[in-house]
């Protein structure tokens, strides 16, 4: 078995990365990445193109849900009495209603830019 190889477990039904051996055992870790796990090396086959599909599509999902990009800041707030912060503050919430999350980012951003030309604290 080469390091790297993906490898089915059946004792976990899970696709792994082998790494090493460790006594009897191999140690596989996710694709993907995280925590390694020991298997028995007589029950290990070579994932199928369908099990390695699935185990990658499975990584990048995770990455989609944890990485930094797609981590939520706090909304700016609008200032009361403002028409411009009113006005974007309404096209934020018409993009949330939609899902439109690239419209609710750049509406965030407009409004963070207007507060602080038009509002310095």
């Amino acid at each position: 078995m080469e390091p790297g190889a993906l490898l089915y477990d059946p004792a976990t039904n899970k696709v792994g990365e082998y790494q090493d051996k460790s006594g009897p055992y191999a140690l596989l870790r996710p694709v993907g990445g995280g925590r390694e796990w020991q298997a028995d090396p007589g029950s290990l086959r070579p994932a199928t193109d369908q099990e390695r599909l699935s185990a990658g599509v499975r990584a990048a999902n995770s990455r989609a849900r944890t990485d930094a990009p797609f981590l939520v800041l706090d909304a700016p707030r609008a200032d009361a009495g403002c028409a411009t912060c009113a006005e974007l503050s309404e096209l934020r919430s018409t993009a949330r209603a939609e899902r439109d999350h690239s419209a609710e980012t750049d509406t965030n951003v407009l409004l963070r830019k207007h507060r602080s030309e038009a509002h310095p604290a």
